[in-house]
């Protein structure tokens, strides 16, 4: 991991709110003094609105500015529409120029012998796993300090311009969750 600077980076934390939103908590509670928090908060978005409107709102009004997409990866993360817009807009050139991506594996993800299986990601994250623009953490390795976030940030956000041709966002966005 290279040597990281003191910016601080716009970090969007993209993940399934029903399951996962005590570690999404505990992640700005652990990092909130090292990046700047672009993620929709609790009541920003009213959930009435319309799939169209809601998929807008979160690309101009929070990922437009955002340098790196950090996606918190619970068992069921893989079937949530809002995370594979949330990825697709971060990849997406329209959407504020291209963001870095780093996927982050909870304690409660299906590993076996200590290696994730490509099917059990978001798709688009996947995608980009493979094709070598995204990197993929276990929580414990990439929570175990400030200093390693940071890193792991930094890495995401330098592949934005080093790895660009590697992004893989030609998938077909999800219109429903999965599952």
């Amino acid at each position: 991991m290279p040597i990281y600077n003191d910016t601080r980076h716009k970090v969007f934390i993209s993940y399934y709110h029903y399951d996962d939103q005590w570690y999404k908590n505990r992640f700005e509670e652990l990092f909130g003094n090292v990046l700047i928090n672009k993620s929709v908060m609790d009541g920003d978005i009213n959930t009435d609105l319309s799939t169209d409107y809601i998929k807008r709102l979160i690309q101009s009004g929070y990922l437009t500015d955002t340098s790196v997409l950090a996606v918190l990866v619970g068992p069921n993360t893989w079937k949530r529409k809002h995370v594979d817009w949330e990825i697709s807009a971060a990849l997406s050139k329209k959407v504020g120029g291209y963001s870095g991506l780093v996927g982050i594996l909870l304690p409660e993800f299906p590993l076996s012998n200590n290696r994730y299986n490509y099917d059990d990601l978001p798709p688009r994250l996947a995608d980009n796993v493979k094709s070598g623009y995204a990197e993929i953490y276990t929580w414990n390795d990439a929570c175990s300090s400030s200093t390693t976030i940071k890193s792991i940030i930094e890495t995401a956000f330098n592949n934005r311009v080093n790895k660009a041709h590697l992004i893989d966002n030609t998938r077909t966005q999800y219109v429903n969750n999965r599952g």
